[in-house]
C-alpha cells in the first residue's frame, strides 16, 4: 500500500501542515494592572500598540512548559503520537545550556529523536517551519514537531513601560509531514534574511560571552532586554514587506489573491503598514496581539489558531506569514490554508 505521505511521481515534493496547537498561561494580565506600577495607561498602550493584555506564567512555570503543552495539542490535531524530530524556537530557553527541545521532545514522549532549538527572536518561528522543511525535502524526516515559545515575562525590566508592557508569554505548535506542493497546507517557499550590522536594535547586552570576553562586570540588569522601538518600527515594516513581495513575485501570486496575511503581532500599526506596503486590504490582517501581547516566535501560530477558530481563516484560503526579529532577522512563507482542526 502506497505511504499517503509519499508524493506521487511527477508531484513536486513539500513540508504539509497537518496539525496546529497552542497554550497560554492561565494569567491574563491587563493593561490597568501594569498601569498601577508603571508611567501608562490602557490608553497610552492601546494607542500605540493595539494591546489590551497580555498572559504571563506564574513563578516556576519555565518555556520548556510551555513548549509541552502546545505540542501535545498540536499531535492532537493531526492525529499522530510521534514525529522524527522537534525543531523549538525560542528566545527564551529554559537555560543557556543545553537547548530546551530534547527535554521537550523527552517530555513529549517522542523518544531520541533529533531535537533542536532555533534562535532567531521574532522571526523564530518562520525559520524554524523552514529548518523543519529543510529536514522533510532532504529525507531526514518524515514528520517534524514545530514549536515557537516563548517567556519574555522574565527578561523585561518591570520599569521600562516601551517594553513590559508589550509583550506576553505563550507556545503555539505545527506538525509538518512529507506530501505534495499541490495539497493544502503545503509550505510553498520561504524569504529569509538578516542584517547583523544593526543587531543592536533588539539585544539583551549581557550574559554572553561578548561581555565576559571585554572583561565587564556582570550587571544583572544588562539581562534585561532592550528594543529601539522607533527604529525596529520602520525596519519591520520595510522588511517584512519587502520580503512578503518577493515571495509572492516568485510564487506569481498577485498580492490580490492574498486572503490572510498573517505578521508577526508585534505591534497592530505594524500589521496595518506591512499591509498598506503590500496593497493588502487591512482587514485581511489577522490580529490577536490586542489579546496576547506580542508573544515573539509564539506569536504566528497563536495568530493562526484564533483567527482558524473563529471562523476568519478558512480551507482553501491563500495566507502569507511574514516576521521579523532581532538579529536583525526576517522570513516569510505562504501556503493554502488547510482543513484542519486547531487545539
Amino acid at each position: 500500500m502506497t505511504d499517503p505521505r509519499t508524493p506521487e511521481a511527477g508531484a513536486r515534493p513539500a513540508a504539509v501542515l497537518k496539525g496546529l496547537g497552542t497554550y497560554l498561561p492561565p494569567r491574563a494580565v491587563s493593561n490597568e494592572e501594569l498601569s498601577q506600577r508603571l508611567d501608562t495607561s490602557d490608553e497610552w498602550i492601546r494607542t500605540r500598540t493595539g494591546i489590551r493584555q497580555r498572559y504571563w506564567v506564574e513563578p516556576g512555570t519555565a518555556t520548556g512548559d510551555l513548549a509541552v503543552e502546545a505540542g501535545a495539542r498540536a499531535l492532537k490535531s493531526a492525529g499522530v503520537d510521534g514525529v522524527d524530530a522537534v525543531v523549538l524556537a525560542t528566545t527564551t530557553p529554559d537555560h543557556p545550556c543545553p537547548a530546551t527541545a530534547p527535554w521537550v521532545a523527552a517530555r513529549l514522549g517522542l523518544g531520541h529523536v533529533p531535537a533542536y532549538d532555533v534562535a532567531a527572536v521574532c522571526a523564530g518561528f518562520v525559520y524554524a517551519l523552514a529548518n523543519a522543511a529543510g529536514l522533510i525535502l532532504t529525507g531526514v524526516a518524515r514528520r517534524v514537531l514545530v514549536i515557537g515559545a516563548e517567556t519574555y515575562s522574565g527578561i523585561l525590566d518591570p520599569t521600562d513601560r516601551n517594553t513590559a508592557v508589550i509583550f506576553g508569554d505563550g507556545a503555539g505548535a505545527v506538525v509538518l509531514e512529507a506530501g505534495r506542493a499541490d495539497e493544502p497546507g503545503a509550505l510553498l517557499g520561504f524569504d529569509l534574511g538578516s542584517d547583523g550590522e544593526q543587531h543592536d536594535l533588539i539585544t539583551i547586552p549581557g550574559g554572553g560571552s561578548r561581555q565576559r570576553a571585554g572583561g565587564n562586570p556582570f550587571d544583572s540588569e544588562d539581562c534585561y532586554f532592550t528594543m529601539q522601538g522607533k527604529r525596529v518600527f520602520a525596519q519591520a515594516v520595510t522588511r517584512m514587506g519587502d520580503s512578503s513581495g518577493a515571495l509572492l513575485e516568485r510564487l506569481g501570486w498577485p498580492s490580490a489573491t492574498v486572503d490572510r496575511l498573517v505578521g508577526h503581532q508585534a505591534n497592530v500599526r505594524i500589521l496595518h503598514a506591512v499591509a498598506d506596503h503590500l496593497e493588502i486590504a487591512r482587514e485581511r490582517a489577522v490580529v490577536n496581539l490586542d489579546r496576547v501581547g506580542n508573544t515573539s516566535a509564539a506569536s504566528i501560530p497563536l495568530a493562526l489558531a484564533d483567527a482558524a477558530a473563529a471562523g476568519d481563516l478558512n480551507p482553501g484560503e491563500r495566507v502569507l506569514l511574514t516576521a521579523f526579529g532581532g538579529g536583525l532577522a526576517w522570513g516569510s512563507t505562504a501556503l493554502v490554508w488547510p482543513d484542519i482542526a486547531p487545539n
